[in-house]
């Protein structure tokens, strides 16, 4: 039987408090650096949307990696961050022959995201494997990122990085339905928290009702905005 939000104790965040108003002399280095992993063949404007909502979230520093064949889209559509080729394969996506250079980035970030418009592959899986084995980073995974992760077998267990993943409904039916053997919970709230308890993760599940938790502390972001 499926416990409820209740019934698991979990503390229920309400009020979030406001950010900081920034300092007069503060430089964007004061702000976070953040490398994103994105984009192939085709989906240019993946890794450009990603790269733009970091910035509108405030990141200081954004660089965008990207497959090099498309680098010079994603470069054209957003001034605002710098990009790094990435070896790609015949498909115009991520090959595991850029896992050094994400590494290297990665060292040189706050923070790692993967997954929008990489696509699927036995390459983009090796490559995020390596980067769940991380101690120190602290990573986000998205889009596509989420789909080479369900086919990751046993990802919690080698997951060492701090990890967040941002399903969305459908996502989270596959990310689910390779952890577990129980049928989903119906209840949005539910299926986030037991999903972050079993993985150890944070969870941002998207949808009318934006949930998010680590497992332990609750938040659900309303009204939904529709689209």
């Amino acid at each position: 039987m499926n416990k409820t939000i209740a019934e698991w104790k979990m503390e229920i965040i309400k009020d979030v408090p406001k950010l900081k108003s920034r300092k007069p002399d503060a430089h964007k280095g004061d702000f976070g650096r953040v490398c994103i992993i994105a984009g192939s063949l085709g989906m240019s404007g993946a890794a450009a949307l990603a790269g733009r909502s970091a910035l509108r979230a405030g990141a200081g520093l954004v660089r965008v990696a990207t497959p090099k064949t498309v680098l010079p889209i994603v470069a054209a559509i957003e001034p605002s961050f710098t990009t790094i080729p990435l070896t790609e394969d015949s498909a115009g996506r991520i090959s595991a022959k850029a896992i050094n250079t994400i590494l290297d980035a990665a060292g040189e970030n706050d923070c790692l995201a993967f997954g929008p418009g990489v696509g699927v592959s036995g390459a983009l899986r090796a490559v995020l494997e390596t980067l769940l084995g991380q101690e120190k980073l602290k990573l986000i995974i998205d889009a596509d990122g989420l789909n080479n992760l369900a086919l990751i077998k046993d990802w919690p267990v080698k997951t060492k990085a701090s990890l967040v993943i941002t399903p969305h409904p459908g996502e989270m039916k596959r990310l689910w339905s390779a952890l577990r053997r129980e049928q989903l919970p119906t209840d949005r709230r539910e299926q986030a928290v037991q999903l972050a308890q079993h993985s150890k993760t944070v969870v941002v599940l998207k949808g009318a009702g934006t949930v998010v938790t680590n497992g332990q502390k609750f938040m659900s972001i309303e009204p939904a905005i529709p689209g």
